[in-house]
């Protein structure tokens, strides 16, 4: 699963149209124009695609998090992220949109659920553990996919 289709499956699922998408890329510390994030949001045949790195899509889930949860209150202190790569996208995805949405395990694995799968607290609490622990447990582009899918379907009542 690209960076790009969890772009498209979160702004769908969550309902946020383009003005609000420029608005949450801006709270994250990423100004675009309209071209840009129509470049983004365009499907990898079309010839105006741009491909969205890590760190692209991590600035959209920090705004995302901004835009649904408000701006951090003044001596909260700001917690030490994990470096984000390749291997650990989907743990961070994952949890960045935990923090959006303002989820609890519970939460989680009731999204888990809707989206077909069906996960355990210990198999939750692996995926959010810091990548040096020894229960820590990479998560795969099924999580991600299977996530999406269930908070779709939550928001917007579709399967």
């Amino acid at each position: 699963m690209t960076n790009n289709d969890v772009l498209r499956r979160v702004r769908y699922a969550l309902r946020i149209n383009d003005k609000a998408m420029l608005e949450v890329f801006k709270l994250g510390g990423l100004k675009l124009s309209l071209e840009e994030l129509t470049a983004f949001l365009s499907k990898p045949e079309d010839e105006n695609f741009k491909s969205c790195n890590n760190q692209t899509l991590d600035m959209f889930l920090t705004g995302l998090i901004t835009y649904k949860r408000g701006p951090q209150k003044v001596g909260t202190p700001r917690v030490e992220e994990p470096i984000v790569n390749n291997k650990n996208i989907n743990n961070h995805i994952l949890r960045k949109l935990k923090i959006a949405l303002a989820f609890r395990s519970e939460d989680m694995i009731d999204a888990f659920e809707t989206g077909g799968v069906k996960i355990s607290e210990s198999e939750l609490s692996a995926i959010f553990r810091r990548p040096d622990h020894k229960n820590y447990r990479e998560a795969g582009d099924k999580y991600v996919r299977v996530f999406i899918k269930g908070i779709t379907e939550l928001f917007r009542g579709e399967k």
